[in-house]
């Protein structure tokens, strides 16, 4: 196979291509076929076509307009062959309606050019719509983005989420076909409707995000490279919507979350919490990024900050603290409160639990953790009793710390957490 053939550093500048021009290439030929599913499987065509051609001629000075192109070509014979030609291309522009004009390799890289220049924005914003759309799981939605926007393959997204590959594999291909049997338009909504779909396209790459952030479940405590393809989909979706509060909110919190990734893990890869990190090992210039994002968010503000929005708050809280002791926990408080209204949820309450044991003591926080412990959705949650405890070894109940943080290990799918609320637990049964 050709693939097994390619030079190291020819493979490696054609995946560098494909993760960062995959979501444009597939985008420009959504624009001309208004089908997703086969905008991607034309765009691998592509893919393949540079796989076989790149090492033999050297990489173009324009990949990712080179990729568009040989996409777009292909879906042009597909029309062509499966469409009456003149009614297919009157759908995609009066640039292409005679088939004489496309006679010739320069007349269609002319035409072919101008749509990318024109049009290249719209429709990513439109592939980020479709791809992430409510019809969908969001298991799907996840699968889909990563594929279609993020560049991954099949592989690296099973790997990420410890499932395995034909899962994937399944997810993506049902995605494609409840997008096609739904007749998801490719287009961005309008109205209500768009900031319905917002929420659904800013949900997933907060997912994203959370998984590289803290693995749910493996070996590895973090997966940097899920952050990183979050960070690069909310910086593109700024660029795309830069008047969306909440577009800018996400990408506070991210950027500064991910601004702590170096100090989360120590020599062996095992966590550490934010209270014991070096803070002289957090990334200043993402958390520059953050403070900016967060700036423009509360500029486009018009009513009530959103959830991103003040979550993006609370890690600006954090990121302006020169030491742990020196963090604002009574604003962290005020500001998990606020969200707690505007997106109430049990994990928010358990979150303002933590800053309200650190603004007003212990008790105070366990008082609200105590009055989640009949709620169905945290029955399973490891950070319930890992909160618990913590808040009842400061009260110097040990015992009962000590059941409780072995409560969490066992609930826990990650490696490296079990590890560490096990050296707790040990911990509190020290006197």
């Amino acid at each position: 196979m050709v693939v097994d053939a390619l030079d190291q550093q020819t493979r490696s500048a054609i995946d560098a291509v494909w993760r960062i021009e995959a979501a444009r290439v597939i985008a420009g030929i959504a624009h001309l076929v208004r089908d997703v599913g086969l905008a991607e499987e034309l765009a691998q065509d592509a893919l393949v076509a540079a796989l076989e051609q790149w090492p033999r001629d050297g990489v173009p000075e324009r990949p990712g307009a080179w990729l568009t192109a040989v996409g777009k070509r292909r879906a042009i014979d597909l029309i062509r062959r499966h469409e009456t030609y003149a009614r297919k291309l009157a759908e995609v522009g009066r640039d292409l309606e005679t088939g004489a004009a496309l006679d010739t390799e320069a007349e269609l890289e002319a035409v072919l050019g101008r749509v990318d220049d024109d049009r290249i924005e719209d429709d990513l914003l439109r592939l980020v719509f479709t791809a992430c759309h409510p019809v969908l799981s969001t298991d799907a939605r996840v699968a889909l983005t990563l594929r279609m926007l993020g560049g991954l393959r099949t592989e690296e997204i099973a790997r990420a989420f410890l499932v395995p590959e034909a899962t994937v594999a399944q997810r993506v291909v049902r995605a494609k076909k409840n997008l096609a049997k739904a007749n998801v338009p490719f287009e961005v909504p309008g109205g209500q409707e768009r900031g319905e779909r917002l929420g659904s396209v800013l949900e997933v790459i907060y997912l994203i995000f959370n998984e590289g952030y803290s693995a749910t479940a493996g070996d590895d405590w973090m997966r940097p490279a899920l952050c990183e393809d979050a960070l690069r989909l909310v910086r593109l979706l700024q660029g795309l919507m830069p008047e969306e509060p909440e577009v800018h909110g996400l990408a506070a919190l991210l950027e500064i979350q991910a601004s702590r990734s170096a100090a989360r893990t120590g020599l062996d890869g095992e966590p550490v919490l934010l209270m014991d990190q070096n803070r002289s090992r957090w990334d200043h210039l993402l958390i520059r990024r953050g403070f900016a994002a967060l700036a423009r968010a509360e500029a486009a503000q018009t009513g009530a900050p959103g959830p991103y929005t003040l979550q993006g708050a609370i890690a600006a809280c954090h990121a302006s603290a020169a030491d742990a002791a020196d963090t604002d926990w009574r604003r962290i408080a005020l500001l998990y409160g606020q969200l707690a209204r505007t997106a109430p949820s049990p994990v928010v309450e358990l979150n303002r639990a933590v800053a309200v044991a650190r603004a007003d003591g212990p008790e105070q926080g366990l008082a609200i953790v105590d009055a989640l412990l009949d709620e169905p959705a945290l029955k399973d949650y490891h950070l319930l009793p890992s909160v618990r405890g913590d808040l009842l070894e400061r009260l110097g109940r040990r015992a009962e710390a000590r059941a409780e943080f072995e409560r969490a290990a066992g609930l826990t799918r990650n490696a490296k957490e079990r590890a560490l609320l096990l050296e707790r637990a040990a911990g509190a049964g020290t006197p």
